[in-house]
Order: structure tokens, then C-alpha cells, then sequence
């Protein structure tokens, strides 16, 4: 028989309560025990809402629940580093949601507490656990398309988050909020990024310049195979929840994601349509469930994850690099920052 481990839940937002009814429903291995939310009302509600016995209004408290053994971090991204660290003290695995946070000098402390406490850390990056860019992955590993030469990634997403939100102290910016998941996936498919330049600004929304954020980015890059890409980032895709990748090789091509909802065409005398992916809840969904599947599989079999702390700090590190860019209008070496 599997072993159940018993989680404890950190965030309870939008995304945190998708991780709650994920892990009380579908994560077979997951035995949630309790919640944990700075907004106590939110915490209760998801707690009761679920039949846990046991809720918290801070996340010291929850890390130090003797009964908890890993902590799922979904908090917003500037209380990762305090909160990823307060749980490695106390000996508890930890999986946390990206970017793992704002400043690469935070990650590097959350580093040094996490190996030093010897625990398990897995970094979310949900994109690897979709079937499609999964697929395409195994693709471009047995050289279905050749030696990879092209990178193309998109993310557009439907209408703008909060000018709260928006503000780079709480998001890290748009590169960071945004890209960091086509980063990842260019990593992945493509190796190591060596330099960037990213253009963009305020074209749809603005009062996003009262916060200084951007709205939209198009960033370019070169791989240390030799290998160039491109990435583009938007607020507007007002269509539906727009995600893709594209890998060109010698050989041939392949794409990842799609737009397309459900798999219809109306065909009338007004014209052709379909539908399109409302937003990440409904797109990323399945993904979502696979990645905590994965994170306590490995956690139970002593198996090293696909994503590890590193590969949160590189992430962070190009798309740190990609905004010095953007800030300051040139190509800018990975290796610089």
C-alpha cells in the first residue's frame, strides 16, 4: 500500500485553493491535514469547506505542526523566501509554486537554509506536467526533428491581474511573473540560455505605467549551443488564454499547447469558429494534479525531482537578466547577473 503523507497547505488564494481541492481530491497520496492563510477568514472557509480539523492564520505555526511532514507553498511570490525557509527549519519537505521569488539574493538564501537542513525541495514549473509540451519534449530528445535550432514560446494572457498585483514589488514584473514559465521550458527543450534582449512597454492598459510594469515583452535570446529564440509575454490576448512553444530543428518542427477549448468547429454562412481556452485553471488543470502526483511520488520513493532548487534559481536568473534589458535597452550576458 502507498504511503499517504500528510500535507499542510500554505496560501489559499485563487491558485492555493485549486491546490486545496487538488490535494483533497485528486493527489491519492495526499492526506491534507491543514491550511494556512494571513487572511483567517479564507483559511476557515477552505478548511471547513474540506473537513479539516486544523487551520492557521500564519505560516510559522502550520511548519511547526508536529503532524505535518511536507509543506506546499502557494503564497504570494514575495512571502516565498520566508516562508520556504521557516519550513526547512523545522524539517519539512516543501514543494513551492514559481517564480520561488523575486531576487536571486533571496534565492540564494532560501538555497543555503534548504540544503542546510538536508530536507527535499521540489520547484512547481506546472508546464512540464502537461501532456503537449511533455510529448514534445520526448520528441526533441529522440531526434524525431533533428538538432534544435529555433526556440518559439507565447504566453497572452486574457485580460490584466490587479494593478495591485502589477506592482513589481509584489510580481517581480512582468518578465518575472510572466516569462519565467517560457524560460523554463526553453531550458528544457533547447539547454542553457547565454544572453537576452528584451523590448516592450505600456500598448494596451494604461495605467499599468502607474506601477511600472509593461503589458507587453517580446524577448530574444541566444543558447549556448549556438541555438537563438524568441519569447513573447502579453496582458491582451483578449481572444482566451493563448500558451505555446515551438521547437524547429533540422529535420523538422514541432508544436506545444493549443487554443482551441473543445474540440468543435461551428461552420455556418457567417463563417468558421471555435471556441478558445478561457484561463490557466481550465488549461493547466491536469498538469497542475500530475506535478503534486509527481512531487510526492518522488518524496515517497526517495527519487531526485525533474525540478529541482536549481533549476528555480536559473529561471529567476534569465528572467532577472531579461528586465535588466528591458530596463536598460541592450543584450545582456546570463553570466553578468
Amino acid at each position: 500500500m502507498t504511503k499517504r503523507i500528510n500535507v499542510g497547505l500554505i496560501g489559499v488564494g485563487r491558485l492555493g485553493s485549486m491546490y486545496a481541492e487538488f490535494l483533497a481530491h485528486r493527489v491519492p497520496q495526499a492526506n491534507l491535514v491543514a491550511v494556512a492563510d494571513i487572511i483567517p477568514e479564507r483559511a476557515s472557509k477552505c478548511a471547513e469547506k474540506y473537513g479539516l480539523k486544523k487551520w492557521y492564520d500564519n505560516h510559522h505555526d502550520l511548519s511547526a505542526d508536529p503532524e505535518i511532514e511536507a509543506v506546499i507553498v502557494v503564497t504570494t511570490t514575495i512571502n516565498h523566501k520566508q516562508v520556504v525557509e521557516d519550513a526547512a527549519k523545522q524539517g519539512k519537505s516543501i514543494f513551492c509554486e514559481k517564480p520561488m521569488t523575486l531576487t536571486l539574493e533571496d534565492a540564494r538564501g532560501m538555497l543555503k537554509e534548504v540544503e542546510a537542513a538536508g530536507v527535499f525541495f521540489q520547484q512547481g514549473f506546472q508546464r512540464r506536467f502537461d501532456k503537449g509540451f511533455a510529448a514534445a519534449k520526448r520528441k526533441i530528445d529522440d531526434g524525431v526533428i533533428g538538432k534544435p535550432v529555433i526556440f518559439r514560446g507565447s504566453s497572452r494572457d486574457p485580460y490584466r491581474p490587479s494593478l495591485e498585483y502589477l506592482m513589481p514589488s509584489n510580481s517581480g514584473g512582468q518578465i518575472i511573473d510572466m516569462a519565467i514559465h517560457d524560460i523554463d521550458i526553453a531550458r528544457w527543450y533547447m539547454g542553457e540560455i547565454k544572453s537576452v534582449y528584451a523590448i516592450g512597454g505600456v500598448l494596451a492598459y494604461p495605467e499599468i505605467a502607474e506601477v511600472g510594469d509593461t503589458d507587453n515583452v517580446v524577448m530574444v535570446m541566444t543558447f549556448e549551443s549556438g541555438a537563438v529564440g524568441e519569447i513573447d509575454i502579453s496582458r491582451n490576448g483578449v481572444y482566451g488564454y493563448d500558451i505555446r512553444a515551438e521547437v524547429q530543428g533540422t529535420k523538422g518542427a514541432i508544436q506545444a499547447g493549443y487554443l482551441r477549448e473543445t474540440p468543435i468547429l461551428v461552420m455556418t454562412e457567417q463563417g468558421v469558429t471555435h471556441d478558445t481556452v478561457p484561463y490557466f485553471m481550465e488549461r493547466f488543470g491536469d498538469a497542475y494534479v500530475s506535478q503534486l502526483n509527481d512531487y510526492l511520488n518522488n518524496l515517497t520513493q526517495g527519487k531526485e525531482p525533474m525540478l529541482k532548487i536549481a533549476d528555480g534559481i536559473m529561471a529567476l536568473r534569465i528572467a532577472t537578466a531579461a528586465t535588466v534589458s528591458l530596463t536598460e535597452k541592450r543584450i545582456v550576458e546570463v553570466g553578468e547577473i
